[in-house]
């Protein structure tokens, strides 16, 4: 059954799995893109389009909490690249939204792989590269698909900025730069704050719209976090040094030694996006890269959202990081979580997916086995309440 509209299902007899704490051989009611009523037996309409799911696997559609999908294109590497402004290292006024193309095949292959949701970001070249975007992995219109905007200012620490100024001798050739640029345009953001306020009591004290400052004022206001690209402890442990300064949220991505301060990332309580790990060691930051980290991390009990950092790994290759992870000793409940309930959390749109609950996206995958298997496949992907696979 292939539809491109939201119509009305009941996907009966499933293993459903709800990342809400439930497991249950029962039935879905899907009704105008939303979870209409689920459980063991359900009352549904006569009528109703039936999908008989013969005891498989039904879970949330997989939340990937760091990629690039749209702005990174694959196949068009210089036309379909959008990551990097790399011309200031200061560039908070840009919004990915901008950059993303929903034509991009990573948008196919994430969701014929079960992906449903992801979080797609600039690239980690700038001290501050702009917002990211959360957004479902159908459409072809990128307005139409988008869940939170902005969700996120990215920042970046360790090497990147320093390679890509270093270069241009320009700051930041050092860490020390990369902290002290991050520090003061945090400082700047506070004092149009400031400015803004004086001017609501004096017009002519009003400053002129900054559109950079505007988005880290967000920040400041716990609108959004800061989204700090960091592999190294180091890295991290500045990251969160920042944070703590100007009292702001903050999601750590990649995190590859998180392990190594895993109390101290409890001790503070901020969640960390972890991988690629299904990559080679191209650079000297990835050197203690491993799938035992979100295990180790998520063991600790720090929120944990495993990542493909696509198109670094393909992102319809999360499901497998989970279960590498799951492999080199991660709980497999907390594996999931990571691609499901965890990511969406992190993401600030649990409201609306991570989890099969009434009122609640329909965004959900038949799976042929536990995802976590190998052989596992996905049969069946609806999001929105479409049917996405199979592909009409």
């Amino acid at each position: 059954m292939n539809t491109n509209k939201p119509i009305s299902l009941w996907i009966r007899n499933g293993r459903i799995k709800t990342m809400a704490g439930r497991e249950f051989i029962g039935s879905i009611w899907i009704e105008a893109g939303k979870i209409k009523a689920l459980g063991e037996k359900i009352e549904v309409p006569a009528d109703i389009n039936v999908i008989e799911a013969d005891g498989k696997w039904v879970l949330p559609g997989f939340i990937d909490a760091h990629t690039h999908v749209g702005i990174g294109e694959e196949i068009y590497q210089t036309e379909g690249d959008d990551l990097n402004e790399m011309t200031d290292p200061l560039t908070p006024e840009l919004r990915a939204i901008d950059g993303i193309n929903p034509e991009d095949e990573g948008f196919r292959d994430a969701r014929l792989g079960g992906v449903t949701t992801v979080f797609s970001t600039p690239g980690s070249g700038n001290v501050i590269g702009g917002t990211g975007v959360v957004l479902k992995t159908v459409g072809n219109i990128v307005d139409r698909m988008i869940i939170r905007e902005p969700a996120g200012l990215k920042v970046a620490f360790g090497e990147n900025p320093k390679t890509v100024y270093g270069e241009q001798k320009k700051m930041p050739m050092t860490r020390m730069g990369t902290a002290g640029l991050l520090r003061q345009a945090l400082v700047d953001a506070q004092v149009y704050l400031e400015k803004l306020e004086d001017g609501k009591k004096d017009p002519e004290k009003k400053p002129e719209r900054d559109l950079g400052l505007e988005n880290i004022a967000r920040v400041l206001k716990r609108e959004i976090p800061l989204r700090a690209h960091a592999h190294r402890a180091d890295d991290i442990m500045t990251a969160i040094r920042i944070a703590r300064e100007f009292k702001v949220d903050l999601v750590i991505e990649h995190c590859t030694e998180g392990h190594k301060i895993a109390e101290e990332l409890v001790e503070y309580g901020y969640p960390a996006a972890v991988g690629p790990a299904m990559v080679n060691r191209a650079k000297v930051e990835l050197k203690e890269k491993s799938f035992k980290t979100p295990g180790i991390l998520a063991r600790a009990g720090v929120k944990v959202a495993i990542i493909t950092d696509h198109s670094v790994t393909p992102i319809e290759r999360l499901p497998l990081c989970a279960a590498l992870a799951v492999k080199d000793g991660m709980d497999p409940e907390d594996a999931l979580k990571a691609i499901t309930i965890n990511p969406a959390e992190i993401l600030g749109v649990a409201d609306r997916v991570g989890s099969l609950e009434v009122g609640k996206d329909a965004d959900m995958v038949i799976w042929s086995d536990h995802p976590l298997t190998l052989q596992a496949q996905p049969e069946i992907v609806i999001i929105n309440g479409q049917i996405v696979k199979p592909e009409g």
